[in-house]
C-alpha cells in the first residue's frame, strides 16, 4: 500500500463503490447517478434545480441529462418555484419516492457494513483525512506558488 499514491487509492476505491452501487441499482432498473439524485431531492419540499448541482457536486450539463431521464421515467416532476418565478423546483413523484427508498436502503446497508468492519477510531480518522483533503483542494492550498517552490532544472 505504501507505493500507491493517495489519489490512486481514492480513485480506485471510489470506482469500486460506484460499481457496487450501479450493480445494486440495476436490480431496480436504475443507476447510481439516479439514486444519488433521488437522495438529494427533498422528499417533502422539493429542491430548487439551481441548488441541486452544487449540493451533489455535479456540473449543470450532467445533471440536466440525469433530470431529463428521470422526468421521462416518471421519477420527478418540475414545478415553477412560487417564491421565484424564474426558478424551478424538482419534486419526487410517488414512483420517485419508492425508488428513493431503495437507494436509501442500499446506502444505509453499505454504511452499516463499513461501520461493522472498521473500528470507530479509524472511521473518525478517515473522515478527518477526507476533510483535510477537501479543505486543501477547496482552498487551493496544494498548487499555489508551485513555480516558486520547485526547482524546474532538477
Amino acid at each position: 500500500m505504501k507505493d500507491k499514491t493517495i489519489d490512486y487509492v481514492l480513485r480506485t476505491t471510489w470506482l469500486t463503490v460506484q460499481k457496487m452501487y450501479n450493480e445494486e441499482a440495476s436490480k431496480f432498473e436504475s443507476t447510481m447517478a439516479t439514486g444519488f439524485t433521488l437522495l438529494s431531492i427533498d422528499p417533502e419540499e422539493g429542491t430548487p434545480s439551481t441548488s441541486l448541482g452544487p449540493k451533489m457536486g455535479m456540473e449543470a450539463t450532467s445533471l440536466s441529462r440525469i433530470l431529463k431521464t428521470m422526468e421521462t421515467r416518471g421519477l420527478i416532476e418540475r414545478k415553477p418555484n412560487p417564491e421565484d418565478g424564474r426558478g424551478v423546483l424538482i419534486y419526487l413523484t410517488d414512483f420517485g419516492r419508492e425508488k428513493r427508498g431503495y437507494s436509501r436502503d442500499r446506502v444505509l446497508k453499505f454504511n452499516e457494513a463499513i461501520r461493522k468492519n472498521v473500528p470507530l477510531e479509524k472511521l473518525i480518522t478517515f473522515y478527518e483525512v477526507a476533510d483535510t483533503i477537501n479543505d486543501l483542494i477547496s482552498n487551493k492550498k496544494i498548487y499555489t506558488n508551485e513555480v516558486n517552490n520547485t526547482n524546474i532544472n532538477r
